[in-house]
């Protein structure tokens, strides 16, 4: 069970994982580092191991077989996706224009480029599970980054769970599982590379969102968001510093904003110090595992020599240092592996030094993070040590500035090499079936450095603009390059398809819809409660009747399926979102005089119809370009104001009415239907294969045009 000072109550960012609510719905994945070190499980992995070895030539045949019959039925030889996530049309456009994007411009030339609708709401975690399903949040089951806990009103994570087992035996203080733990998707419905590979076409999916757990199916894939760091958080840095006014500075506290600060102590020029990692399953009170290592500073050389595990490395001011191997051992024989980076942000007047999340060795993963479950560790051997983070890029950092805009920068780039690297590997060695990759760096500098699109931004008031004013561009032009080399290697008898789940909009201000709602009387407070701390703690459930969590909308407190709900289903509940809708239509900021708010819609027109549709908010809103849930009101704390400046690094965002923040559609073949949309894409990419599209998919398999004057789909 993770404690509650290691839960992380950072919504905004991706980083939803955890509040008090929680505590017996995720933990973190030390329960399944017991299972999977476990002696147990290494003879069963031998076993299968074994097995596959001896049956390997009649599965090849098998296989062999299958594929090529599959393929006979197919319109391509190979499907190559490339995932932009946030690459927006408009800013596509224009650089296409002014000759920046020469290569997307081709793809355009010579097949066709269009806008892609998005998902209600327009969210990574909703856009993606629809592009890979081809349904909606209605029948896949992920509505947000997080979702609410009806019977609780506290938050979980949206596309995963992680429990541990259901047995233990307790031997005075240590608590030894006796069972494995509970690793599950809360995605629901198929991916298309599932279906594919039932009719033997291949596939290599890399990073795309909410991939994790890894699925077993007839291909290889590396998970994406979703996949935790090693202490259980969405990805939580430590920051060391010699400054004890930093140290103690607002947001100092352990993982208060994804993240924790602690003080160093130099003496002649030589500090020890501890790494915080996963809580220690196997004791009863859950101490926190941690690592020593040693700094000494070289401060004429302006650079610290690291002494971490037997080993030692030079780290020079404001370079990072390459990926480090951690053990934490939390008992006899029980050992968990995780990589993290240092990096030295100054040596004088005080020495600061970060270290990135503790992602999941990908040499010795923990958790699911890739199937087959050596997939990582081909990938490992194959390009040296990556992220395994889901949200790898550490905006949080940024945003508190225990990182500058050049850290996160650097950051950024190498991941996004990483990413390269094995998508070239998979590109140049898997020459059937789908290759498809997404990348996140178009997502997160978006998100980071909007600011600097605008002289004017509340988040860049008073600051030099012009020296990040085209790091966005670089960023598209950096992905520009990507779609030139896939180009060079594209057969005619494949396609390629280049797309973003959504576009990006400035965020300049916040709205909190929960104080709204409370100026409405939709929402009351208890009599002893002044305001309402994080997760609406202090909200009185017998007089509220609406209330809002997360980034996509509104729930009403409804009878029957909330705990303490007093929203009569029905005419009752249909009459209230009516009034809820038609207040917030045209919702005007005093401030500035703008529309903040277009509309709200209803989930049965958001959604459709699904199995799942009661899951997911009552109301989408559709906040206007410029706006978006305030930090605050994303994570249920009530404010005095309903708008306020959004002044933090964090200055672009998506999460707005889906009618203004399309994504993009490359295609090398033309694609011929009018408005296509981001569930279009898994049956399309079904029927280019010669597989039946199932029933279930509401997505239309689009019209790809093969040759002159002939049409497929």
């Amino acid at each position: 069970m993770i404690s509650r000072r290691r839960l992380v109550p950072a919504v905004v960012l991706g980083l939803l994982l955890a509040a008090p609510a929680l505590a017996e719905a995720y933990i973190g994945p030390g329960a399944g580092f017991a299972f999977l070190g476990s002696f147990a499980m290494l003879l069963v992995a031998f076993l299968a191991a074994a097995f596959s070895f001896a049956t390997w030539p009649a599965r090849w045949v098998l296989r062999r077989w299958r594929r090529r019959r599959a393929l006979a039925r197919a319109r391509v030889r190979r499907m190559v996706i490339l995932g932009l996530d946030g690459l927006d049309p408009d800013l596509v456009d224009r650089w296409m224009a002014e000759g920046h994007l020469p290569n997307l411009q081709e793809l355009a030339r010579r097949g066709s480029y269009q806008r892609l609708s998005t998902t209600y709401p327009s969210i990574s975690p909703v856009a993606w599970s629809s592009f890979m399903t081809g349904v909606g949040p209605a029948r896949h089951n992920v509505f947000d980054f997080i979702t609410r806990d009806p019977r609780t009103y506290g938050p979980s994570l949206s596309g995963s769970e992680i429990r541990g087992p259901r047995r233990t035996l307790r031997v005075g203080d240590w608590v030894i599982p006796l069972g494995k733990p509970l690793v599950r998707s809360l995605r629901r419905s198929r991916a298309f590379w599932s279906i594919l590979g039932e009719h033997g076409v291949p596939c290599h999916i890399l990073r795309v969102p909410l991939t994790f757990p890894a699925e077993k199916f007839a291909g290889a894939l590396l998970s994406a968001m979703c996949v935790p760091d090693l202490r259980g958080t969405q990805g939580s840095f430590t920051y060391y510093t010699t400054d004890p006014a930093e140290a103690s500075g607002p947001g100092s506290g352990p993982e208060s904003n994804g993240g924790e600060r602690r003080l160093l102590e130099l003496r002649d020029g030589r500090a020890e110090a501890m790494l915080p990692g996963p809580g220690n399953f196997l004791r009863s009170d859950e101490p926190t595992l941690e690592v020593g290592f040693e700094l000494r500073v070289d401060a004429p050389g302006k650079r610290v020599r690291l002494k971490l595990g037997g080993r030692s490395w030079w780290l020079r001011e404001r370079e990072y240092s390459p990926w480090i191997r951690l053990r934490f051992r939390a008992g006899p024989g029980v050992t968990v592996h995780g990589i993290a980076r240092f990096y030295v942000t100054r040596i004088e007047p005080h020495l600061g030094v970060y270290v990135t999340p503790i992602n999941i060795d990908p040499a010795r993963p923990a958790l699911p993070i890739s199937y087959p479950s050596y997939y990582a560790l081909y990938l490992q051997k194959l390009i040296g040590d990556f992220a395994t983070l889901g949200l790898a890029e550490d905006t949080w950092a940024l945003n508190e500035g225990v990182i500058d805009e050049d850290a996160f920068l650097q950051q950024t780039w190498d991941l996004h090499a990483e990413r390269e690297a094995m998508f070239f590997n998979a590109l140049d060695k898997a020459r059937e079936g789908v290759v498809a990759c997404v990348f996140d760096g178009t997502d997160r500098l978006q998100h980071m450095f909007f600011r600097y699109l605008e002289d004017d931004h509340p988040a860049t008031r008073g600051s030099d603009v012009e020296r990040y004013r085209h790091t966005i561009r670089e960023m598209y032009s950096r992905a520009d390059a990507m779609v030139g080399r896939i180009l060079e290697r594209l057969e005619p008898d494949e396609q390629l398809v280049v797309l973003s789940d959504h576009g990006f909009k400035s965020f300049r201000r916040g709205v909190n819809l929960n104080s709204w709602l409370r100026e409405r009387g939709w929402l009351v407070l208890r009599d002893d409660a002044e305001d309402a701390a994080s997760w609406l703690e202090g909200v009185d459930w017998s007089r509220t009747r609406a209330y809002a969590l997360g980034l996509g909308g509104i729930y009403l407190n409804v009878r029957g399926r909330e705990a303490q709900g007093i929203v009569e289903p029905g005419a009752e509940a249909d009459a209230l979102r009516s009034a809820i809708a038609a207040a917030l239509e045209g919702l005007p900021d005093p401030a500035t005089g703008e529309v903040a708010i277009n509309r709200a819609y209803a989930a049965s027109e958001a959604y459709g119809s699904g199995p799942y549709a009661g899951n997911g908010p009552d109301l989408i809103v559709g906040y206007n370009a410029g706006y978006r849930a305030s930090w605050e009101g994303a994570v249920g704390q009530l404010t005095d104001e309903v708008f306020s400046d959004n002044t933090r690094c964090w200055s672009g965002d998506h999460c707005i009415d889906p009618e203004l923040v399309p994504g993009v559609l490359f295609s090398s073949r033309p694609i011929d239907t009018e408005s296509p949309a981001i569930t279009d894409l898994a049956p399309t990419v079904l029927e280019q294969f010669g597989v039946d599209v199932p029933e279930h998919m509401t997505g239309r398999a689009l019209r790809v045009r093969t040759g002159a004057g002939d049409e497929a789909g």
